[in-house]
């Protein structure tokens, strides 16, 4: 008994010293929904796009954190890309949740060659809320006795807030190339969120920034035999200290599309950090204007089993809203 006590003083001494810094949920499959990373991305297709994904990462532990992002953005002729989106985290064990709805617009300037420069601006607001009934202070533990107390006077524990709400900006854009001639297609982007820094601390006059999240994003998708397509993905990701770079690859086969995705960790923030992360595997399904996907996470690092993380999601491909001529249905990405 004493020994449980003891590793509880340890690990919520290290979460109280610790200044506290969130981290942005990232999308295994991010190369079928980019609007997950970039606002840019609204109007994109030339047409309407919407859909979801659903994602549950780690369900083998008491920490399983299941992720919901459901999307809808169009083009409108000679105004730019219009959309909008939900986001909504739960942690099941603190009963943490992040919601956030976010309004974006993305315009779009012609260059030369047939390349295009789209950058865009999102505006969100989010609630953050946490069951601090589930933790356990220093001030609650008796060593002696071995015996808890089930109120505490810790400072921290009076001046906690239950929710807490904030207003979330991001800039982001997109350089992109469709050539139909050799219907090729290739984009790059950009984006950095929270350029506010919101407060996002659950005490009372407490000051906890978010981390600025950058991302550099790039695609390129190129015809094989029959018509059908390969495409290659990267993004680099950088938040605070840790950066995670994701490379991809997926084989599309008349209606169906497989893929796999390196997770990497460059910046390896301790000596037991690895390398290589995880291995992505994607497969998914094409109707027309609707598509499935499925993605599948296994785990390479040694946190030890987790049952990965399970990626689902749902897109379809509408007619333009607002269109004086007419629009190509054919998707992108």
């Amino acid at each position: 008994m004493k020994i449980k006590l003891y590793i509880s003083i340890a690990i919520f001494s290290c979460f109280f010293s610790i200044k506290g810094a969130a981290q942005d949920p990232i999308f295994s499959q991010y190369f079928q929904v980019p609007e997950t990373l970039n606002p840019a991305f609204s109007g994109f297709e030339n047409a309407s796009y919407f859909g979801l994904i659903h994602r549950t990462q780690w369900p083998n532990l008491d920490l399983r954190v299941n992720t919901d992002y459901v999307f809808f953005n169009t083009w409108v002729e000679h105004v730019g890309g219009l959309g909008f989106s939900i986001l909504n985290q739960h942690e099941s064990n603190t009963k943490y949740n992040h919601l956030q709805g976010n309004i974006n617009y993305a315009y779009h300037v012609r260059l030369s060659n047939d390349w295009y420069f789209r950058p865009a601006l999102e505006i969100g607001f989010g609630t953050k809320s946490f069951n601090f009934r589930n933790i356990l202070l220093s001030d609650q533990i008796n060593i002696n006795s071995g015996t808890i107390n089930p109120v505490s006077t810790d400072v921290f524990a009076l001046n906690a807030n239950r929710n807490i709400t904030f207003f979330d900006f991001t800039a982001g854009f997109v350089f992109d190339k469709k050539n139909t001639n050799n219907d090729t297609d290739l984009w790059l982007g950009a984006v950095i969120k929270h350029l506010n820094t919101p407060n996002i601390s659950f005490v009372e006059n407490g000051h906890t920034p978010l981390d600025i999240f950058y991302s550099i994003h790039a695609s390129y998708k190129f015809p094989y035999y029959d018509y059908n397509d390969i495409m290659f993905s990267a993004n680099y990701m950088q938040q605070g200290a840790y950066n995670r770079l994701d490379l991809t690859s997926m084989l599309k086969l008349e209606k169906l599309f497989l893929g796999a995705t390196a997770v990497t960790n460059p910046a390896k923030n301790s000596n037991n950090s690895h390398l290589l992360t995880s291995i992505n595997a994607f497969a998914g399904l094409e109707f027309e204007r609707l598509r499935f996907g499925f993605s599948y996470d296994f785990n390479t690092s040694g946190i030890g089993r987790t049952d990965g993380v399970y990626e689902l999601s749902i897109t379809y491909l509408a007619d333009c809203l607002i269109c004086r001529s007419p629009t190509n249905n054919e998707r992108r990405k």
